[in-house]
This record gives C-alpha cells, structure tokens and sequence, in this order.
C-alpha cells in the first residue's frame, strides 16, 4: 500500500533548494491571492495557469518550505510559490541573466 505524503510531513530545507535563481519556471496551477498580495482582493487571480517566469528570490516559510520569487512576464507580478506549484521550462542555457540579491 502506498502511502501520500502530505505537506505537513515534507521539509524541503534538508536539502538544496530545486529551483536556482534565474531559472525559467511555469505555474503548473492558477495561483489566487491568499490574502498576501498586496492591492488584490483574496480569491483574485495573481498568475494563470502555464504562464511564465524566472526565479528572482529564495527565501523559506515555517522553517519547512523553499519559497520561490517568482517574476512572470506577462502579468507583470512577483509571486511567492512552493515547488509543487512550479515547473521547468527548457534547459540552464535558457536562463536570463539577471542579478544576483547581493547584486541588487
């Protein structure tokens, strides 16, 4: 019998994160304001379903989670994701050139 894994089991911080800044990402979900967006209305779309964007910051939540900045192209918006709700596109040669944090 196979056992899920639910959220509250996983601890992503035991290892690397997945995902590397500059990394060209697309949301594998529609992702609605939780409340957290500022100047949104909770329930309101942030980012549609396929749309694309590039890692810009790793940070963590709960001591638990890597959650990624991602800053996606054709809304304009930086969205703070998990990893189950991004997905790769292409290859690292396909990576932009941004700036690293301490750069910034």
């Amino acid at each position: 019998m196979s056992r899920s894994t639910s959220d509250s089991e996983v601890v992503e911080l035991n290892g690397p994160p997945v995902f590397s800044f500059g990394q060209k990402l697309r949301a594998n979900r529609v992702i609605r304001n939780d409340g957290t967006y500022p100047g949104k209305q909770i329930g309101d779309v942030l980012v549609k379903k396929g749309e694309i964007g590039y890692v810009v910051s790793i940070g963590t939540f709960l001591q638990q989670f890597y959650i990624y900045g991602v800053e996606f192209l054709e809304s304009g918006r930086r969205v703070g994701m998990k990893r189950k709700e991004l997905e790769p596109v292409g290859s690292c040669e396909e990576d932009v050139d941004l700036p690293s944090p301490e750069e910034a």
